[in-house]
């Protein structure tokens, strides 16, 4: 049986700072075998791991990250917003995280986000960086932006995209072909059984997003999706250890 995949969701969130190096090393301990993030662009360029276009919510920075060279950015603490004994964490750059997983067969889930605000050349950027790191066959780059994963594939069909969507698509396998897309990211409500099975069998797997709840894991599990992202990594692993997949 295919490994299923054990995403943690901007690293281990529930017990550390989201998407800070603390949060990715501790995911790795916790049993995870993926990690989810997500890039934006510094004002300078460079590629920083944030979910808000915004500072606001996890440093005690306050504007927009595109108005913020990295140099700036890496002098926000994105730590004691969460816990007072994380202080001092600041926000990492994507090369940072493939540093970490380069010696690894960790596989990294990478959101471009790009919906509210349109980073230009953020997907050449992305693409090369990886490259740098010869990990093409190890990232999934996934986006609510489905022009930007037509643009990714474009640039880099040998690297897997995820199409990210919330409810109602119909027939999404049938969806991601029109945009070359490998993936269905679907949030959790929107994966059944027959579907996971419909679109294996048109060569597309799920990837559904946020699973936290240990029974939501199992119907995952039992249904066969090929990778589940979520907030407690240690959680999933013990029951993909359990029920053997």
């Amino acid at each position: 049986m295919t490994q299923i995949i054990n995403f943690a969701h901007r690293g281990a969130s529930a017990v550390c700072p989201e998407n800070t190096m603390v949060a990715f090393r501790k995911a790795l301990e916790l049993g995870a075998t993926g990690i989810e993030t997500d890039v934006q662009m510094a004002k300078d360029g460079k590629l920083v791991l944030i979910h808000d276009e915004s500072v606001n919510r996890t440093t005690n920075g306050q504007g927009w990250v595109k108005d913020y060279t990295f140099d700036e950015i890496q002098q926000l603490d994105a730590g004691s917003w969460f816990q007072e004994s994380f202080r001092g964490e600041h926000l990492p750059s994507l090369e940072e995280l493939l540093l970490l997983t380069k010696d690894k067969e960790t596989i990294i889930n990478i959101e471009l986000k790009n919906g509210i605000i349109q980073y230009p050349e953020l997907e050449e950027r992305v693409i090369a960086t990886i490259r740098s790191f010869g990990m093409e066959d190890r990232i999934v780059i996934s986006s609510f932006n489905h022009y930007s994963l037509v643009k990714c594939k474009s640039i880099a069909p040998e690297i897997r995209t995820g199409i990210l969507y919330m409810e109602g698509l119909y027939e999404p396998w049938e969806y991601a072909k029109t945009v070359s897309a490998d993936a269905l990211h679907a949030n959790k409500y929107a994966v059944l059984p027959e579907w996971i099975e419909e679109a294996k069998a048109n060569g597309i797997v799920y990837h559904p997003f946020t699973v936290n709840d240990s029974e939501e894991m199992k119907r995952l599990i039992v249904a066969k999706v090929a990778g589940i992202i979520t907030d407690h990594p240690d959680r999933l692993h013990h029951l993909l250890q359990i029920e053997g997949a």
